[in-house]
């Protein structure tokens, strides 16, 4: 029996699965996905990632600002799907909406749950040092991702990981386990097991905020929030007042026997000699190796180490 399968998804993220259930037996009835939204710097209203695919696979799509209300929830009654798929959709699914698909809602989510339930799972999951990750496939609950567990996938975090490349590997992951559920649920072959009360985390939405490098922090943690936040929102600095913007950084060791790179002030820039942008940090190194300026494009560390006397300089 194929399913009828409705989508609720936003961003990138979600494109995986929508692409791997439209080219799957099941049907897709109909997407969901947030309104249309300003974006770029002329502000004109632009498509989500997931309605642009769904006008190009010729889906139905419904724009509601919530699902609070019968008639917010009117086109997805409509669909009558067997089971709605949520994938970083971006609103709150109340219980009458969770109620509607005959199979109930299944969920991607980008953590091993309950490890980092919440807005930002991938990059706080690189944030804490953690040595693996993965997906979990779950059928969704009232609460925060709190609902039973279908499948999970674990993924290792290499050691150059930054927030996009988990991204791109975690969502092609969630969508292939999706068809695998959806398969079970098919069957009537699909179990479920509660998700553990020990061990639970919550990943809060990234703020811009948390982009500033404090350089009396470890090398090492200053080095997975560079990595953490790129592509989005970019670790940054300030170097003579101006923002710095760091994409990559490599954490090195501090030669104890030269004073001169053992007791510098952390944010110290003390060495230009290499290809990195050596700055003194807390506890440890770390060697910059592309930055940005304003209004300019990502650079290796060597162009801007050819334009600027750093040596001595200070960041922050």
């Amino acid at each position: 029996m194929t399913l009828r399968v409705a989508f609720a998804g936003t961003p990138d993220f979600a494109l995986p699965a929508f692409d791997a259930l439209i080219g799957s037996h099941h049907a897709v009835v109909g997407v969901l996905t947030q309104p249309d939204r300003p974006k770029g710097r002329g502000r004109h209203l632009a498509a989500s990632p997931v309605k642009l695919a769904a006008l190009r696979s010729g889906v139905p799509v419904s724009q509601p600002l919530s699902l609070k209300t019968e008639v917010d929830r009117s086109d997805l009654a409509a669909w009558k799907p067997d089971v709605l798929v949520v994938v970083a959709y971006g609103l709150i699914l109340p219980r009458p909406a969770l109620d509607l698909p005959r199979l109930g809602c299944v969920n991607i989510h980008a953590s091993l749950l309950p490890r980092w339930r919440g807005a930002a799972p991938i990059q706080r999951a690189i944030l804490a040092g953690d040595p693996e990750t993965g997906v979990s496939i779950m059928r969704m609950e009232v609460g925060l991702d709190t609902g039973p567990v279908f499948l999970e996938r674990r993924v290792s975090i290499a050691p150059d990981e930054t927030g996009g490349s988990l991204h791109d590997r975690l969502a092609a992951e969630g969508g292939q386990a999706l068809l695998q559920v959806l398969d079970d649920l098919e069957a009537d072959r699909a179990r479920s097991t509660p998700q553990s009360e020990e061990g639970i985390t919550y990943a809060a939405k990234i703020q811009k905020l948390e982009a500033m490098i404090d350089w009396a922090a470890d090398a090492g943690a200053i080095g997975r929030k560079i990595r953490a936040f790129n592509p989005w929102p970019v670790a940054e600095t300030r170097l003579d007042g101006e923002q710095l913007r760091v994409y990559k950084a490599t954490v090195l060791a501090v030669d104890s026997s030269n004073p001169d790179q053992s007791s510098r002030e952390p944010g110290t820039i003390v060495d230009v000699s290499g290809s990195s942008i050596v700055v003194a940090c807390g506890r440890g190194h770390l060697g910059l190796q592309e930055v940005q300026r304003p209004g300019k494009r990502p650079v290796a560390a060597r162009d801007l180490m050819n334009t600027l006397d750093l040596a001595g300089r200070h960041l922050g």
